[in-house]
């Protein structure tokens, strides 16, 4: 038996996702995170999907898509489709109260037109910019091309919906000025809370070096280029060991210009590259003295939380298509996106005052609590 959900009424909540067990893809993370919590809270959910590549199997089962051309770059990106399976697909919308959107392609729009036909009520979030589609293949500044996707994802996913989420405001301005139809509410994805001491942080830190960690999918809007320039503007570079956290298309780009960095006698320590668990990457954090979030396309940034939620001061990219800034409590912790020498000033002007970065640190110990899991899911 099912237990009386968070209004108190148990509700069958279909989630719709190409592919929910993919890692390293904050989109597939946030979905299995909401559908855990839901469950723990009594609702009634369930998963059409693809497989994951583990063997993980969603309620309702949908063949793999390969896209022709992009499929490596895709899969890189840690991103994956599913074929649309008009039969799949009915039989989940039929079981459903509310139908629930996570991605605005195709499988979306197969599902909301049969929805529609089953009179069943459809929500949504939003969880990437159509810059975020296109920056792989170096096409992020084609205003036709980003506005054209736009469009489509409107007409045929965003306006047939209810309720939008829109995980910050920043996301909510942008569906506001292209008029969408539904109710748009400013609803935080949500994040696990800190759980000090679960595992022992992979990276030890050295005597005298500062270690400087950045997390996220080695990719162009990520934008980790950065961080490795302003090396060459920081007093403190042969002091710091950076890290970054994370695995993707770019990964090679990344390390040729780290080599660089050593080579060049710039930094000491070879930067450190590697794909870890929350539990690590949480346990990395508190050893660590900075957080750099460069990343120039972002809906809201979890990541970032995640780094500041354990009292690790940030420095922040800010940019009209990036909505972490929300996150910085000061000017302090912001630097003009892809400004390698302005972040290089942040850097260094933290880590020039120990004290003064553990006096601000302190001020970011507990800002979790407001976009813990089961607050932003009672909101909801």
């Amino acid at each position: 038996m099912v237990k009386a959900g968070i209004g108190g009424v148990v509700m069958k909540i279909l989630y719709v996702i190409n592919n929910a067990y993919t890692n390293g893809n904050g989109l597939a993370g946030s979905c299995r995170r909401t559908v855990q919590y839901l469950k723990e809270a009594g609702e009634d959910v369930r998963i059409l999907s693809a497989r994951g590549a583990n063997g993980e199997t969603p309620d309702y089962i949908l063949p793999d898509a390969t896209i022709p051309f992009f499929s490596k770059i895709i899969k890189k990106q840690g991103y994956a489709f599913a074929k649309r399976d008009n039969d799949v697909i009915r039989e989940a919308v039929r079981w459903a109260d509310v139908v629930h959107l996570e991605e605005p392609f195709d499988l979306q729009i197969r599902t909301v037109k049969i929805a529609e036909a089953e009179n069943k009520p459809i929500t949504a979030t939003y969880h990437l910019h159509p810059e975020n589609f296109y920056a792989s293949v170096h096409l992020r500044k084609s205003r036709y091309l980003n506005s054209t996707t736009m469009s489509v994802w409107m007409n045929t996913v965003f306006n047939h919906c209810r309720i939008v989420q829109c995980p910050t405001e920043n996301v909510r301005q942008r569906l506001e000025k292209w008029h969408c139809k539904a109710e748009l509410r400013v609803i935080s994805n949500g994040m696990l809370p800190d759980k000090p001491e679960i595992v022992p942080s992979p990276i030890q830190k050295p005597n005298g070096i500062w270690l400087v960690v950045t997390t996220g999918r080695y990719s162009e809007e990520k934008d980790q280029m950065t961080l490795l320039k302003a090396m060459r503007y920081s007093k403190f570079a042969d002091r710091i060991q950076l890290i970054f956290a994370g695995r993707g298309p770019i990964e090679q780009k990344l390390r040729e210009k780290a080599d660089e960095l050593v080579k060049d006698g710039i930094v000491k320590r070879p930067p450190i590259f590697g794909f870890y668990s929350l539990p690590e990457l949480q346990a990395i954090y508190r050893q660590a003295d900075l957080y750099i979030h460069c990343a120039i396309i972002e809906v809201e940034g979890m990541s970032c939380m995640e780094a500041i939620q354990t009292g690790l001061v940030p420095v922040i990219a800010d940019g009209r298509l990036t909505a972490t800034p929300q996150f910085a409590l000061g000017v302090d912790s912001l630097y003009p996106e892809q400004n390698a020498q302005a972040l290089a000033e942040r850097i260094d002007y933290w880590l020039s005052d120990d004290d003064r970065r553990k006096c601000e640190a302190e001020r970011y110990k507990g800002m979790g609590s407001k976009y813990d899991i089961s607050v932003c899911n009672r909101v909801a």
